[in-house]
C-alpha cells in the first residue's frame, strides 16, 4: 500500500536521524541538571509563558515536515495524526488506537498494525521539534552549562548541553541548546547523534517565534542555507467536537 510504505519511509529517515527523543508529558525538576544550567532553563520557561502556562496549555497541534499534521491532548493522551490519505486517532498512555485510509478503517491489517506501531515514536519525535524548550528541567536530562557562545547569527548566548539518561527512543543523542542571552529564548539547536561525537550532525536556528494561546511557540527551523519551518501552530483549551476522533482529516485548528 503505497501511502503506508511512503509514510513508514518517512518515520525511518526520522529514526535514521536519532530525532526520537522523549518527553514526558509536563515537564518537572530534574535533579540531574546543575544549577546554573537549571536557572538558564528556568529563564526560557518564563520567557515562553510559564510553567503554570505550559501546565494548563490542553491541545498543541501543528504541521510536521513532509505534510504530518497532528492534535495532542496534553490532558488525555489523545494523540490525532494526519499524512496524505492517512488518518489516526490514537492514544499514547494505553498505546491503543486506529488507523483509517479515506475514512476505511484499515487498523486490523499488517499495513494498520505497522502504522500504529509507529505513531509513539512519531509523537515524540515531532512533539520535541515543537516543544523542546519546555522540556530541559524533563527527569531523565542531564542538562549541563557549556559556558558562553555565538549563535550562527553572533547573538551572545548560554550554551546548554543535553544527555539523556535511559529515556526517549534513542538515548545515546546528545544536543547543544543556546539561549540568546538577551531575551531568554532558545535561537539556536545542534544535534549529535552520539553523545561523543565531535560534530553535529545539523545545527538549526529556532526562531520565528509567535504567541499561541499562553505560549510563546517558534516555528522556524531553519539550516544556516536551508529553510524550514514548522506549520499551522496551535495552542488551545478545546478543540472543535469530534476532532480528535474524526476518521478524515480535519479543518486545522487555529
Amino acid at each position: 500500500m503505497r501511502f503506508v510504505s511512503s509514510f513508514l519511509r518517512l518515520s525511518a529517515a526520522a529514526a535514521g536521524g536519532a530525532l526520537l527523543l522523549g518527553c514526558s508529558a509536563n515537564g518537572t525538576a530534574n535533579a540531574n541538571a546543575d544549577p546554573k544550567a537549571t536557572a538558564v532553563a528556568d529563564r526560557v520557561m518564563t520567557a515562553m509563558g510559564g510553567a503554570d502556562a505550559w501546565k494548563n496549555t490542553r491541545f498543541l497541534a501543528w504541521d510536521f515536515f513532509g505534510g504530518q499534521y497532528q492534535i495532542w491532548d496534553k490532558q488525555t493522551g489523545d494523540f490525532h495524526w494526519e499524512k496524505d490519505t492517512l488518518v489516526a486517532n490514537y492514544n499514547l498512555n494505553t498505546k491503543q488506537g486506529h488507523v483509517y485510509s479515506r475514512g476505511r478503517d484499515i487498523s486490523a491489517s499488517p499495513a494498520g498494525q505497522q502504522v500504529l506501531e509507529t505513531l509513539t515514536p512519531t509523537w515524540i519525535n515531532n512533539s520535541y521539534w515543537l516543544v523542546m524548550p519546555f522540556k530541559l528541567n524533563d527527569p531523565g536530562v542531564n542538562l549541563t552549562y557549556k559556558g558562553e557562545g555565538k549563535t550562527m547569527d553572533g547573538a551572545p548566548a548560554d550554551v546548554l548541553g543535553m544527555t539523556f539518561n535511559k529515556v526517549g527512543v534513542t538515548p545515546d543523542n546528545r544536543y547543544e541548546v543556546l539561549v540568546n542571552r538577551a531575551t531568554g529564548l532558545v535561537d539556536e539547536w545542534a544535534y549529535f547523534p552520539k553523545a561523543t561525537d565531535a560534530q553535529p550532525a545539523f545545527r538549526r536556528h529556532w526562531n520565528e517565534y509567535a504567541r499561541h494561546g499562553q505560549l510563546l511557540l517558534a516555528s522556524g527551523r531553519s539550516e544556516a542555507d536551508k529553510p524550514a519551518q514548522l506549520d499551522h501552530i496551535a495552542a488551545a483549551q478545546t478543540v472543535p467536537e469530534g476532532v480528535m476522533t474524526s476518521q478524515m482529516p480535519v479543518t486545522k485548528i487555529q
